[in-house]
C-alpha cells in the first residue's frame, strides 16, 4: 500500500518503474526479458484435428524463421479448463502465450488479470487497432476498457442450405427475413409417421448451434443496459426472438417431435452430422462447416447465405454472429516480451494470418488479410468473409463473469421452447434478475 510517507527516492523509484512499463509491459508481470535474447516460449492452444495441429505448427515455423532467437514449444488440445488451472498455478512449466476458442470469457480472463494487459505492448508497436482489426473483434478481446487479447482468426455464422432439396421443393433462393425461413423450413419439411424423412430446419436450443447467442444477431439487440444491468428483459428484441422460435417449433412439428427426431443425428463434428446426411436441409453454423460437409462426402449441392434477418430488419440483411480465437499472454510469465512477439506476428502478420486462415479454414482476423488475394478458398467462403465485414454482424457481450450469463439465458430457453414456462415476460424478468445476482457475487 503506498502511504503518505512516501519518499522522493521512492517516488522516483515509483517513476522508474512506471517507465519501464510502458517500454516493456506490465513489470509486475515479469516483462524484463530481453526480446532479442535467444530463449524458448510456451505457446498453449486448443485445437487437434491433424490439420489444424498442422496450420498451427506452419505457422509457428514462420515465426521461428523470422524470429532464430525464438524458440517456441506448442501443447495443443488446451481447453478453457486446463487453461484456467495453469494460470493460476504459474510456474515455468506453463503458458507463456495462451488462446483461447471462447470469446464470452474475455470479461472474466481481463477483470480477473488472468491474461495480462496488452495495452503496454500495444503502444510500445505503435500498434493502430482500428486500422487493424473489424471493430467487432476488438470489442470481444476487449472488456470495459482494459485489452487483454487480441483475435486469432474470426468465426462467421450464416445459413448453409441443401440446393438440391430446394429445386426439389421449388425454392428459387435463400430466405432473407425470419418470416421467409419459417415459409421455407415447412417446404423443405418431409414428415415421415412420428417422425420425419426430411426437416427443413432444427430449431430447438439444443440443436447444433442452434442456440441464443447465434439466434440474437438477426435482431438488433443489447444484452446490457448503460448501467451494466441485464436488458433482456426490456429489450423488445429477446421477447421477439424467443416468440419466433417457439412458434418455429410448434410448425415444425413440436417440441417432442423435434426432440427425438434430433436423437438420430451423428456427432456435430463427425461426417454424420445431419446437415451432411440430408437428414436437415438448412443449418446454422460457422464457416467451418463448408469444408467438413465437402470432406464428409456429401451427395448434394451445398448453398450458403447469411442467415435471415427480422422482418422489420430486412435492410440489414448480410450480417451475422462473429466469434473467433482469442490470443494473449499469462501473467507469470518471465518472457512476456518474446511472447508479445509472437502473438503480434501471429495476429497482425499478414502473411501469417492469410497463411494460417487457409489451413484452419477460418475467417481472417485482419482488415487487409480479409482483402488479400493470397487467401485460398471455395467461392462460397466469401459469404463468410461478407458477413465479418458487416457493419452490423455482432458478437455476445462481454462480463465479469464470462459466458455465465449467456448459460443462464439458454437455460430459460430450454424451459421456454418446451413449454415449462409460459409467461414470457415474466420468465425474461426472472432470469434477468439471476443474471444481475450472479455478475453482483463476480464482483
Amino acid at each position: 500500500m503506498r502511504t503518505s510517507r512516501l519518499t522522493s527516492t521512492a517516488v522516483a523509484v515509483a517513476a522508474i518503474s512506471v517507465l519501464a512499463t510502458a517500454c516493456t509491459g506490465s513489470s509486475e508481470a515479469g516483462a524484463s526479458d530481453d526480446p532479442n535474447a535467444k530463449t524458448t516460449i510456451n505457446f498453449w492452444h486448443g485445437w487437434s484435428a491433424p490439420a489444424e495441429v498442422k496450420a498451427v505448427q506452419d505457422n509457428i515455423d514462420r515465426f521461428e524463421k523470422a524470429h532464430p532467437n525464438i524458440t517456441v514449444k506448442v501443447s495443443g488440445n488446451i481447453n478453457d479448463d486446463k487453461l484456467n488451472q495453469a494460470l493460476r498455478a504459474g510456474g515455468s512449466d506453463g503458458p507463456d502465450v495462451v488462446s483461447s476458442f471462447t470469446t464470452a470469457n474475455v470479461g472474466k480472463f481481463c477483470s480477473s488479470g488472468a491474461f495480462t494487459d496488452l495495452k503496454p505492448f500495444i503502444e510500445k508497436s505503435k500498434l493502430d487497432l482500428e486500422k487493424t482489426f473489424p471493430k467487432v473483434l476488438l470489442d470481444y478481446t476487449q472488456f470495459e476498457g482494459k485489452r487483454c487479447a487480441l483475435p486469432l482468426l474470426t468465426d462467421a455464422y450464416g445459413l448453409y442450405y441443401n440446393k438440391d432439396a430446394f429445386k426439389k421443393a421449388g425454392i428459387t433462393a435463400p430466405p432473407k427475413t425470419m418470416s421467409e425461413l419459417t415459409e421455407v423450413a415447412k417446404k423443405l419439411t418431409v414428415e415421415k409417421g412420428d417422425t420425419y424423412q426430411q426437416l427443413g430446419f432444427m430449431p430447438n436450443f439444443h440443436g447444433y448451434e442452434t442456440v441464443v447467442s447465434h439466434y440474437m444477431p438477426s435482431w438488433e439487440h443489447a444484452y446490457f443496459d448503460e448501467n451494466g444491468k441485464s436488458n433482456i428483459a426490456e429489450d423488445p428484441a429477446f421477447a421477439k426472438m424467443f416468440t419466433y422460435q417457439k412458434k418455429l417449433v410448434d410448425s415444425l412439428g413440436g417440441y417432442t417431435k423435434l426432440e427425438k427426431y434430433r436423437g438420430t443425428f451423428g456427432d456435430e463434428w463427425g461426417a454424420k452430422h445431419p446437415f451432411h446426411t440430408g437428414q436437415v436441409a438448412m443449418q446454422l453454423d460457422g464457416e467451418w462447416r463448408l469444408g467438413m460437409a465437402e470432406d464428409a462426402g456429401a451427395d448434394f449441392e451445398i448453398g450458403v447465405a447469411p442467415m435471415p434477418v427480422a422482418d422489420d430488419e430486412a435492410d440489414s440483411y448480410g450480417k451475422g454472429y462473429l466469434s473467433g480465437t482469442i490470443v494473449g499472454i499469462a501473467p507469470a510469465s518471465k518472457k512476456q516480451n518474446a511472447a508479445w512477439e509472437l502473438v503480434k506476428f501471429m495476429t497482425t502478420d499478414t502473411e501469417a494470418v492469410v497463411n494460417f486462415s487457409n489451413g484452419i479454414r477460418n475467417v481472417p482476423s485482419t482488415l487487409e488479410a480479409l482483402k488479400s488475394p493470397d487467401l485460398k478458398f471455395d467461392p462460397r467462403f466469401k459469404t463468410f468473409l461478407d458477413i465479418a465485414q458487416h457493419p452490423e454482424s455482432s458478437t455476445s457481450d462481454g462480463a465479469v463473469n464470462g459466458a455465465t450469463y449467456q448459460l443462464t439465458l439458454q437455460d430459460f430457453g430450454y424451459q421456454y421452447e418446451k413449454g415449462a414456462v409460459k409467461d414470457l415476460q415474466a420468465g425474461l424478468e426472472k432470469t434477468a434478475r439471476q443474471i444481475d445476482t450472479d455478475i453482483a457475487k463476480a464482483k
